[in-house]
């Protein structure tokens, strides 16, 4: 990786950033080999925003887009695996790809190739389960754990990885704990006296907290952990954008008639309460009455929804969920054909 210092510079009057990317500077390291890459390009470039939110809703998974551009005959990593799944789209060029079995089978986050460099460069020495080199228009599949480094051919190779972060049962378990926070009988100090980290006290003590994690677990907390889920899956993710001045238009002139749609790539959802209803969606948490439930539903089912159309609200009421929904950036405007 090289030092954001050697590629930005400041802005010049008017400019608050001071580490502004420096266009010459980004040519001198590419013609010295470096690797250019475009980070995240799921959150800025309209076509792959729509691609990756797509791609995400379709799969569960949040999704992450990068592009990666390498001068001939460089390569940008040495042999390593990520831990998510990867494909790759080979935009331009050629770009060589070996790849090797892994040395960690489904690493997680926390587990990235560096903790193993050693086994990373003895499996990178063995035979290639796979050594092909990619054309444009050509994808590959990496799952993660493989190990795998690339090299660009003939010409300035373009490709595009697609990551796939997914969601594991160990996240599960990572939100069942957190639940288990409020468990008493998980919370109960192990016993008094002696060392707590000998073997043959601890193997009691563990099973009786396994079994009572089991019961805890039983218990009735899939809403819980579903909950949990769902508001890390709306943190990973991010919507499409909207149109804020058409957001404003479209409130100004609001009719009963006017046509809307659940924000594409919204992860939004509904939480119950005893006397209300919540729409929650990243850091957005809407509180409206239990008269409103069956409305939301509708609103939020990708339907394309009008005023006029939402069930079980007046049109006055009707007029003011929509109102409400669109400040929030929950609804947008539905296209027009």
């Amino acid at each position: 990786m090289i030092p954001a210092r050697q590629f930005t510079r400041a802005g010049g009057l008017g400019a608050g950033v001071s580490d502004q990317v420096a266009d010459d500077k980004v040519l001198g390291l590419l013609t010295d080999g470096a690797t250019l890459v475009l980070q995240a390009l799921h959150r800025t470039w309209p076509p792959l925003v729509h691609f990756g939110s797509r791609l995400s809703a379709e799969l569960g998974h949040p999704v992450q887009i990068n592009c990666y551009l390498t001068p001939p005959q460089n390569q940008g990593f040495a042999p390593h695996y990520d831990t998510h799944d990867v494909f790759v789209l080979q935009v331009a060029g050629r770009k060589r790809w070996v790849v090797h079995r892994p040395v960690l089978t489904d690493p997680l986050p926390g587990q990235d190739w560096e903790q193993h460099r050693a086994a990373v460069a003895a499996r990178s020495a063995e035979p290639p389960l796979l050594d092909l080199t990619l054309q444009p228009g050509d994808a590959l599949y990496l799952p993660r754990g493989f190990v795998h480094s690339a090299m660009a051919q003939g010409d300035t190779s373009i490709h595009l990885t697609v990551g796939v972060h997914p969601v594991t049962r160990h996240d599960l378990l990572k939100h069942l704990l957190a639940e288990a926070a409020g468990e008493p009988s998980l919370r109960a100090s192990l016993p008094l006296g002696g060392d707590l980290a000998d073997e043959g006290r601890l193997a009691d003590q563990l099973r009786e907290t396994v079994q009572a994690f089991v019961a805890f677990a039983d218990a009735g907390r899939l809403s819980q952990v579903a909950g949990r889920l769902a508001d890390e899956l709306a943190e990973s993710t991010r919507p499409e954008p909207i149109e804020p001045m058409a957001q404003l238009a479209a409130l100004a002139a609001l009719t009963p008639a006017d046509c809307f749609r659940l924000r594409p790539g919204l992860r939004a959802r509904l939480e119950r309460r005893p006397d209300a209803v919540l729409v929650k969606a990243v850091d957005t948490s809407i509180s409206l009455p239990l008269s409103a439930e069956s409305a939301l539903r509708y609103a939020l089912s990708g339907e394309p929804v009008s005023a006029a159309t939402l069930p079980g609200l007046d049109a006055e009421d009707a007029l003011a969920l929509v109102r409400r929904l669109l400040t929030a950036a929950v609804l947008v405007p539905e296209p027009r054909a």
